[in-house]
């Protein structure tokens, strides 16, 4: 299903929930309320991953409206939207204790982390990038 929506979600899906089981194991060691920690990582997580498949959808959705200015403002609502409804997590968070927020927001970070590190992962998994696959027509377009 990710990848209906985009070649490279999957890869960022799987990246987040790395860099999660990561900072939960590392994570562990150094704090005293390990429940509110976990629960903080993990609802960080859970928006970055809300935020990659959101954000997947709304390029699918930018794209298919054929205008420039239609997919401008839709590429704009969507960020804000996506940024709204990660801080009113995060303040729920924060304001019922569900969970630390400092983990929370380094879950959050998780889809940048993930992004960047997804085409060294793509190198050692020996994917080829996406500009390999473009045509010599897609090259003249290019450039």
């Amino acid at each position: 299903m990710l990848r209906r929506l985009n070649k490279a979600l999957p890869g960022l899906v799987l990246g987040i929930i790395i860099y999660g089981v990561l900072l939960q194991v590392i994570g562990m060691w150094f704090v005293d309320d390990r429940l509110r920690y976990t629960t903080g990582l993990w609802i960080g997580i859970g928006c970055a991953l809300f935020m990659a498949v959101h954000m997947a959808m709304s390029i699918e959705d930018a794209v298919s409206l054929g205008t420039e200015d239609g997919a401008k403002r839709k590429t704009i609502a969507s960020a804000m939207t996506r940024y709204l409804v990660v801080l009113v997590v995060l303040v729920a968070t924060f304001y019922f204790r569900l969970g630390m927020i400092l983990p929370a927001f380094f879950g959050v970070f998780g889809l940048k982390i993930s992004a960047y590190l997804q085409p060294l992962f793509d190198r050692l998994a020996g994917k080829s990038n996406h500009y390999d696959e473009a045509s010599d027509t897609d090259q003249d377009h290019m450039m």
